[in-house]
């Protein structure tokens, strides 16, 4: 079957008005660029930028097949959307192979040592301390260049050079057009692209307190590999709203972390009622907006190797009480997006 089929009519209405979504922001945002003159760029960049994390999330769907019948049809879906929100330097089934073993061996899994980086080269962590001060996502833009440049960077990846190569020139040609038609534009776009970077930073930086493992192409593998108890008292669900769900429909309800890892092949609509159905109706099983605010306001420098002064290291539940209190660093680098 050669024709991307829903994998349920529920599916198809919900997954389809996300899309919808997703696209009409993305086009709208470029429009008001280029378009709308000074009054049209706050919303343009804001659209453009919620375009981008709609079409990131429905990546990760893609990765979890919960989108169409078929692994093919969904990697198409996400190589499609990879270009929407710049992670397509690389391929899916990257993205899709380190993401599904986080699931399985209950791991951060990881090829750069972004610790071990920044120890090395002291003045580029003191560089991005500075910055990460002005709330400007240094570390992670560290990570997005190196997905950018992937096929020159990671040795194990030279096979995709001429992909890389082709994708930069592309994306390249692009941008420069762009610049020469309207500079602020370009802006926008720029601007977009860190909120989008922000977004999936934020909500991610909670989820889990594993310590992530430089095993990606071999190494050890996590002792608590297929330990589904173990993996739901390290799983957390930091959600923008308990009160009203559809505030979390910003996010494709990724923040519902629990019941997502408790069933990684429910769809993203699913997931409030799986949360309550699974995890309980307390709104005490959640990390609420607020002290999830205050923790990236607070320790924002401090996010790359976890040192707040005051700061406890603790994990499961004392993780979430933590969590909940506001005293916790919360992480930078975990994406899906970045596939190393």
């Amino acid at each position: 079957m050669n024709t991307w089929t829903f994998k349920s009519a529920k599916g198809a209405r919900w997954h389809s008005g996300a899309l919808l979504y997703a696209l009409t922001a993305y086009s709208a945002g470029w429009w008001l660029l280029f378009e709308g003159g000074g009054l049209g760029f706050v919303p343009g960049t804001l659209l453009l930028g919620h375009g981008m994390i709609i079409a990131a999330y429905f990546i990760h769907e893609c990765a979890h097949n919960t989108v169409f019948t078929t692994n093919k049809h969904n990697g198409q879906l996400a190589a499609v959307l990879g270009w929407f929100c710049g992670s397509c330097y690389g391929t899916f089934k990257d993205i899709r192979t380190k993401h599904l073993r986080h699931h399985v061996e209950n791991d951060d899994v990881m090829w750069f040592d972004y610790e071990g980086f920044f120890r090395r080269h002291p003045w580029v962590y003191k560089a991005t301390r500075i910055l990460e001060w002005f709330y400007i996502p240094a570390h992670d833009i560290l990570m997005h260049t190196i997905m950018v440049f992937t096929a020159f960077i990671i040795p194990q990846r030279r096979n995709q050079l001429t992909r890389n190569v082709t994708v930069i020139c592309i994306r390249a040609s692009l941008l420069a057009v762009v610049t020469y038609i309207n500079p602020l534009a370009l802006l926008g776009y720029i601007l977009a692209y860190m909120i989008m970077i922000i977004v999936l930073r934020f909500v991610d930086g909670l989820e889990h307190d594993y310590p992530y493992n430089t095993n990606l192409f071999g190494g050890p593998i996590s002792e608590h590999k297929g330990d589904l108890v173990w993996e739901q008292a390290h799983t957390f669900s930091p959600i923008l709203s308990w009160r009203y769900e559809w505030v979390n429909w910003l996010i494709l309800n990724f923040g519902y972390h629990n019941a997502h890892h408790a069933k990684p092949t429910a769809p993203w609509y699913d997931l409030p009622r799986l949360h309550r159905e699974l995890i309980g109706e307390d709104p005490e099983t959640v990390i609420r907006l607020w002290p999830q605010l205050l923790m990236y306001h607070r320790y924002r420098t401090y996010r790359i190797f976890h040192d707040a002064p005051g700061i406890q290291s603790v994990s499961g539940p004392a993780f979430l009480k933590a969590a909940q209190s506001a005293q916790l660093t919360g992480g930078n680098a975990a994406s899906f997006l970045t596939a190393f």
